[in-house]
């Protein structure tokens, strides 16, 4: 979108370069935008002062009242309407069950966060209890006589929409509830207890929580938890680390909270915990930042509603220690120990072994590794008597779509025809098997694809039927008729890469080719095990109505192929997600999908670091990019935010050789003058803990900087938004960045004109 006559012309700021060469291990690395490093100093508040200016300037052409920005579908208020609308239906959680008490999250319309509620069986006669942190207590209704109430509203702790609700546990009884909350996005936790029947608080704050889940003891005076040491006792650049796994008494000074397990491992680890429904046994997994091993304990402590047992001393035997492999361990209702891993298996398998001997060299394979597909969940259902299961189901992800199998749990084979298989709605995702921690035949779970909005569906185990349990509170908006297939592509090295391409149907010829080339976006993540499944979007929705094609690529360092798949894109092998993407990108435009002016990357976080590196290794390919609180300078990432975490997944750049990949591939260090670089823009976040916001900052210097392309045809700007962070925004937040996202490929793809 070019400047509308007598629109000022956009000029990037003045941007002081340092004459700054580091000789690192042999390599001479030059740093002149370091000092925007300091988000403090005079000199880059200036600095971002100016780019908000810049991106302020950028932003008024699409206020001025002129073509297709002022009444198309990119136009401000009809996008902001359209994705209200997409995302109107609101969100439902899977449901906990404690007793005659369900728990779900739930988000109705346009409600800015979802709330924590309990729905029970009303008491005649009596009231029915209150929420805390605004929650009314009111009774919402319910068939047979049931009750529902607000136990957690984000919005009445914080009406500015700031506080985000981090995460929820019951008490085994259901008669307490813990929560953490969070704000301004710097996702630093702090847990909380109330009463359930009364909505009143009997514990915390409890601060230093931060991912950190909660174990109850049964009878719910107690319940283990993660909290990092004091940061008084350590040094500055330590204080996000240093977690320990503690017992905390419901009511105590936390203070006095017993020390269970973590000293003397390693700073960066975090930590699991587990306590299984008896109360006999402990699990702790520890895994060193995100690196993809976990160390596995466990421990038995006889737990009882009257009693602690051994908890705050439990002696704890090796599951699993010392292997390069991961393991999530629990103990069945039968007694059993289970073990889901891809020790020797990287794609998964499930294991059973005796609490009493939890070591690998007891485990016995109930699951194998099944060569196409990847175990995700797994779960016991009875018909009565839980220390008897008579199911075994299994979810899996072949190809990044999910299947659910029936077994039997004494020898893992899949029971006979149909029986073996549930029938799902579609070719989409499935998340969770949750059942009743009692026991029993149902078991729940959530469902979604590209155009389901996610529904909780309820399975009886027994006849392998499924029915609608719960689904999205509000109004489902009519959807674009489209289409979902499948793109191959060819990685640089013979990899087959495969990829979601979502399209209007009447842009389609009956063989389901494109008519014609349209603009593209093409997103991606490739990192840290996280896998890209068939879900509900609503920004997606609005580009394909809009006529626009969404395309989701499934490349290497994710986890949609199992842990070999990860491994094949991480440390060393890194760049080959890069050569994923690539790939992808070329067959979209060799299959007519688009071209190279009308196709644009977009991602965030490891995604940002992505399209950052597409941009700078391939600036032919793409006419635009979308670069959201990314990792870009990858010879400095590791002293920033929680860096030192992911050098299991980048390297290390204090090492001579791990400093040669990141080199080979740092964004910030390809930067190369006189290239025509696509428009680009960077989001950022400045109440971001995880990815500092630096790293877009010394990027978007360089680029204003190296770039040829005028600034007018091929921007490169720079989104800040204070009060939000890597994580959970509110709902309005989250519209106004898509509304921005979205109107800039647009304009640069050709969707405008």
């Amino acid at each position: 979108m070019t400047a509308t006559p007598g629109a000022p012309a956009l000029r990037y700021p003045d941007a002081e370069r340092l004459d700054l060469v580091e000789d690192l291990h042999g390599h001479a690395v030059a740093d002149p935008y370091r000092w925007l490093e300091d988000a403090d100093a005079p000199a880059t508040q200036a600095w971002s002062a100016a780019q908000d200016d810049l991106y302020r300037t950028y932003r008024r052409r699409w206020d001025e009242p002129s073509g297709a920005r002022a009444d198309g579908p990119f136009a401000g208020p009809a996008l902001t309407a359209r994705l209200g609308a997409l995302l109107g239906a609101g969100s439902v959680s899977l449901p906990v069950w404690r007793g005659e008490r369900c728990f779900a999250s739930r988000r109705v319309g346009d409600e800015e966060h979802a709330r924590v509620l309990v729905r029970e069986p009303a008491v005649p006669g009596g009231g029915t209890g209150g929420g805390t942190g605004g929650g009314t207590g009111a009774d919402t209704g319910g068939a047979g006589g049931e009750v529902e109430r607000v136990l957690v509203d984000p919005l009445a702790l914080d009406p500015a929409g700031t506080t985000t609700l981090d995460a929820w546990r019951p008490s085994l009884e259901g008669d307490l509830l813990a929560y953490q909350v969070s704000t301004g996005g710097t996702e630093e936790s702090v847990l909380h207890v109330l009463d359930v029947a009364t909505g009143r608080p009997v514990d915390g704050p409890i601060d230093r929580a931060r991912y950190s889940p909660v174990a109850w003891l049964p009878g719910g005076r107690a319940f283990f938890y993660v909290r990092r040491l004091p940061p008084e006792d350590l040094p500055a650049d330590e204080r996000q680390y240093h977690r320990r796994v503690w017992l905390h008494r419901v009511g105590t000074d936390p203070t006095a909270d017993v020390e269970v397990f973590g000293a003397g491992l390693a700073t960066t680890n975090y930590y699991g915990v587990t306590v299984s429904r008896d109360g006999r046994w402990l699990v702790v997994s520890a895994s060193a930042g995100t690196a993809p091993r976990t160390n596995v304990w466990l421990a038995r402590i006889d737990a009882t509603p009257d009693d602690e047992g051994s908890a705050a001393a439990p002696a704890f035997t090796e599951v699993m220690v010392g292997r390069d492999a991961q393991a999530g361990v629990s103990v069945g209702r039968d007694g059993r120990l289970y073990v889901h891993t891809d020790l020797d298996a990287p794609r998964g398998r499930l294991c059973v072994a005796d609490p009493a001997a939890p070591g690998v060299e007891g485990w016995r394979t109930l699951l194998p590794e099944d060569p196409g597909s990847v175990l995700e969940h797994v779960t016991l259902a009875d018909d009565g008597d839980p220390e008897r299961p008579v199911r075994l189901l299994a979810s899996r992800r072949r190809h990044a779509v999910s299947e659910i199998t029936v077994h039997d749990p004494a020898t893992g084979e899949p029971l006979p025809g149909d029986a073996g298989r549930v029938a799902l709605p579609g070719l989409g995702s499935v998340s969770g098997l949750a059942t009743r921690p009692e026991g029993g035949h149902e078991v729940w779970f959530s469902y979604t694809d590209h155009t389901t909005v996610p529904h909780v569906l309820r399975l009886d185990a027994l006849t392998g039927t499924t029915t609608l349990w719960a689904a999205p509170p509000g109004v489902v908006a009519d959807l674009p008729d489209v289409r979902v297939q499948r793109l191959e592509a060819t990685s640089a090295d013979g990899t087959t890469v495969r990829a979601f391409v979502v399209a209007r149907a009447d842009a389609l010829d009956a063989d389901g080719r494109p008519l014609a080339p349209a603009p593209t976006v093409l997103y991606g993540y490739g990192g840290f095990q996280i896998s890209l499944e068939p879900g509900y979007s609503a920004s997606t929705l609005a580009w394909v109505e809009a006529g626009g094609v969404h395309v989701v690529a499934n490349l290497r360092g994710g986890g949609e192929e199992g842990e070999d798949w990860h491994r094949d894109g991480m440390r060393g092998a890194k760049q080959h997600v890069f050569d994923d993407l690539v790939a992808v990108a070329e067959r979209l435009v060799a299959d007519g999908w688009t071209t190279p002016d009308r196709l644009a990357c977009w991602g965030g976080s490891n995604g940002g670091l992505l399209v950052g590196a597409a941009v700078t290794q391939r600036p032919d390919l793409f006419a635009a990019a979308v670069c959201s609180a990314p990792l870009l300078d990858m010879v400095r990432y590791q002293r920033f935010g929680l860096g030192t975490t992911w050098t299991e997944e980048y390297g290390d750049a204090d090492d001579p050789v791990e400093l040669g990949w990141l080199l080979g591939y740092s964004p910030y260090h390809r930067v190369v003058p006189g290239t025509a670089y696509p428009a680009v823009l960077f989001t950022v976040f400045e109440g971001d803990t995880r990815v500092d916001p630096l790293h877009a900052r010394k990027l978007a210097a360089a680029l204003q900087h190296a770039t040829s392309a005028p600034a007018d045809e091929r921007p490169v700007l720079l989104r800040r938004e204070v009060g939000v962070g890597h994580g959970g925004r509110a709902l309005s937040r989250t519209i106004a960045l898509t509304v921005e996202q979205l109107q800039f490929v647009a304009d640069r793809t050709g969707a405008v004109r």
